[in-house]
């Protein structure tokens, strides 16, 4: 398991408390299914890399403690997210946009 997650102990599923959402981001690096790759880094900054093409965007909390991130120009969205865990170890995250319902899958390179 990721050191800095080996004392969170969560179920498939379970909310990501606001209080572990940093250091959920910031345990590694992210894939996505269809092999994009995102790097949160503890400043708030990240990037996202989808075919050989980098686009740098900024996370934050909002203040109902919810992860957030805005794309430049103007692209901003909010997101609850869910631990994915298999063989009772964290995997990564599920990322669920608020208002949309479209989530996707990031695991933990």
């Amino acid at each position: 398991m990721l050191e800095s997650l080996e004392n969170i102990r969560v179920m498939d599923g379970d909310a990501v408390t606001t209080e572990h959402i940093r250091i959920a981001l910031t345990a590694r690096s992210f894939v996505y299914d269809e092999g994009a790759t995102q790097v949160f880094e503890p400043t708030g900054a990240t990037t996202y890399v989808e075919q050989g093409q980098q686009t740098r965007g900024e996370w934050y909390l909002d203040d109902d403690g919810r992860f957030c991130s805005f794309w430049p120009p103007a692209y901003r969205a909010c997101y609850d997210l869910h631990w994915i865990v298999e063989d009772g170890r964290i995997a990564g995250l599920r990322f669920t946009e608020l208002g949309r319902g479209s989530h996707f899958d990031g695991r933990y390179r």
